[in-house]
């Protein structure tokens, strides 16, 4: 045992060294090299397609409205050539067997390099609050959609040695007014560990993006309306919430959306270093300082520190 540790910390030590002379290999050659992004429409998949276009890449923009401002807005800013919009429902197996043959057809000389799963969606509502409907599409869209799309093209990832990009978020670590977000968030992070892991004999590299709070540059999450979410409450919910609660979750939701970054490049950098670098990272937390905080504290102490201080935080809104 006292012998094992040393050389345990040894190769860790090793491993650490080693990274630096890795990641100062010079980047991929982009051209003739082909990356499908889902969720193009607007935020974080739109920013990244115009990117990977003046890179050099050939990019399959998935949008859910192909028809619609943000995909017309992007292939107006792309031009003709290397940028092909599509529709892409990510809960549909139909358009996602339908972006592979596309794919497929107009797949360049350097093959097919990158998957990034980046569509989808949030809400905000308290575990009740919400129908189990709305839970089954919030499972389809964050959770099964990345699923769906990343087995239909894993053939070609492996065939290629690509990468495959997931946008996850630091609410995989805690829940604070979205649960439901959350809860899709912890699920996808754990199939990319597995995946990760299995896909390493094959060359494939696989890489989770983790954003703070960048609401004001994705519009992932419109700021949420009291009297909406009091109107579609069930009868046994409104016994038990008073809309001044509801009122006042409300606005502390909506005053911490406010507080998010519109400078959605920071965490395009993360996901263009994720397909480009020779050593890409596993994890990438784009964040500020108090939100890596955060993370730390509930990575490293028991679950009742965070407990305590996500309280703290909602200790002054009451029920009634």
């Amino acid at each position: 045992m006292w012998v094992t540790a040393p050389l345990l910390l040894l190769f860790l030590l090793l491993l650490l060294l080693a990274r630096p002379w890795r990641r100062g290999t010079a980047p991929l050659e982009p051209a003739g090299r082909a990356v499908l992004i889902t969720g193009c429409d607007s935020g974080f998949g739109h920013l990244l397609a115009l990117r990977l276009h003046r890179l050099g890449f050939t990019v399959f923009a998935g949008c859910l409205c192909p028809g619609g401002e943000g995909a017309r807005r992007l292939q107006r800013e792309a031009g003709t050539g290397r940028l092909r919009v599509l529709r892409l429902d990510v809960t549909r197996a139909r358009d996602v067997l339908a972006a592979k043959e596309l794919v497929l057809s107009y797949l360049p000389e350097g093959g097919f390099w990158g998957l990034v799963n980046n569509a989808g969606i949030s809400t905000f509502g308290e575990t009740g609050w919400l129908p189990m409907e709305k839970y089954e599409k919030f499972a389809d869209v964050n959770l099964l959609g990345s699923i769906r799309t990343t087995l239909a093209f894993l053939p070609l990832l492996r065939k290629y040695k690509g990468r495959i990009v997931f946008m996850s978020s630091i609410i995989a670590y805690f829940a604070l007014g979205n649960g439901i977000y959350s809860m899709t968030k912890a699920a996808i992070e754990k199939f990319c560990d597995a995946l990760r892991l299995e896909m390493k004999k094959f060359g494939v590299q696989v890489s989770i993006i983790q954003p703070g709070n960048y609401a004001r540059s994705t519009k992932i999450q419109p700021p949420v309306s009291a009297e909406e979410i009091w109107n579609e409450l069930s009868e046994e919910e409104k016994a038990v919430y008073s809309k001044e609660y509801i009122q006042e979750r409300a606005n502390f939701f909506n005053s911490i959306l406010s507080e998010g970054s519109t400078n959605g490049n920071e965490v395009v950098d993360a996901m263009v270093d994720a397909l480009t670098s020779p050593a890409p990272k596993a994890r990438y937390m784009v964040a500020k300082l108090k939100e890596k905080a955060l993370v730390f504290v509930c990575a490293l102490f028991p679950t009742v520190v965070m407990d305590f201080v996500l309280s703290y935080a909602l200790s002054k809104v009451k029920l009634a």
